[in-house]
């Protein structure tokens, strides 16, 4: 029988919180994970003393498992290696490594190699049985999904044809995902768990800005569209945002619009900046690459993390493997 996520995790529900660079910050992550989910929080460009820096808060904000998602695409091997490193080095076992996108083989060795969980977020079946092959937790992203696109299949196709493939592995759906209902419609196309982004960026522990947080309850479905023009920082990647004045005007000049501050540093923000609004960020908001999934037409206010997690626990598998965890965390976590 196939771990459930809580399972594969150590955790208690069945939930991945998505680790968004700037949004998920270690308060997000650490809340999420008091409240018996997967909390994970955003490695993005963080290296060194920036990075030991959030290795330091959110170890010492939960001592229940967290992950830090690192994204190889965005950062290159090299400096993905000294970030993998840091992590190993400056945390305990209990927090687990995410990637978003699949990275070398030799990476994903390493963590293994080093006892800690896996988790790999990919967007196509070939990326998803490869990341399979290290025992990771495999995260099925659909193009319902906010931010950057993996792939072009939609969530439920992508895990049905994984679990397929893919029998004895632990399948988290993502994309979305923004009630219970929804939920429960990924676990029957073959998903263990799902993996939650906009929902958690309206959260209160969320450093969001508050104009993307109103934005996003405000918004259905058909305010979100998929588009390539929030590609300084990460290009060629495709995205789905909220509709903006960039997003239906992209011949617009490639000015300044904003500031930011990222752990301490300040930063200039272009327009077409992959860089999110978060509670650190001034200037024109309305125009910044704000990611919001399909799921946002299930979210009509902000709400606590704990509250987010709480609103899925009753679909999500299952009980008895629930029972398993808490009882071996009663026993030290």
């Amino acid at each position: 029988m196939r771990p459930t996520v809580a399972a594969a995790l150590g955790v208690e529900v069945s939930v991945l919180q998505s680790g968004m660079g700037g949004v998920a910050g270690t308060e997000l992550a650490c809340a999420v994970s008091e409240a018996g989910a997967a909390g994970c929080v955003g490695g993005y460009k963080l290296l060194d003393d920036a990075l030991s820096t959030v290795l330091a808060r959110v170890t010492a904000g939960t001592d229940r498992p967290v992950g830090v998602n690192l994204i190889p695409e965005v950062v290159g091997p090299d400096d993905l290696d000294r970030q993998v490193a840091q992590v190993l080095a400056e945390t305990p076992p209990r927090v687990y490594l995410s990637f978003f996108g699949l990275p070398d083989d030799a990476v994903l060795d390493r963590v293994v190699a080093a006892g800690r969980r896996l988790v790999v977020q990919i967007g196509t079946v070939e990326d998803g049985v490869h990341a399979a092959r290290w025992g990771a937790v495999v995260v099925a992203q659909g193009i319902e999904a906010g931010g950057h696109l993996l792939g072009t299949s939609h969530r439920d196709e992508l895990v049905a044809a994984l679990r397929a493939l893919l029998p004895g592995t632990c399948l988290v759906a993502a994309g979305g995902v923004g009630s219970p209902a929804e939920a429960a419609r990924a676990l029957a196309a073959g998903a263990d768990g799902v993996l939650l982004g906009t929902a958690f960026v309206v959260a209160h522990e969320s450093r969001a800005h508050g104009h993307f947080k109103t934005a996003v309850t405000a918004a259905g479905a058909a305010d979100t569209v998929i588009t390539d023009v929030y590609e300084i920082g990460w290009p060629g990647r495709r995205h789905r945002v909220l509709a903006t004045p960039v997003t239906e005007r992209p011949g617009q000049a490639g000015k300044f619009i904003g500031r930011t501050v990222v752990e301490g540093k300040p930063y200039l923000v272009p327009r077409f900046s992959a860089a999110v609004p978060t509670d650190a960020t001034s200037g024109r908001i309305e125009e910044m690459a704000m990611y919001c999934g399909n799921s946002c037409g299930a979210l009509s206010e902000e709400r606590s993390a704990a509250d987010v997690v709480a609103g899925f626990a009753s679909v999500l598998p299952d009980a008895q493997a629930i029972e398993h965890v808490k009882g071996m965390n009663s026993h030290g976590r």
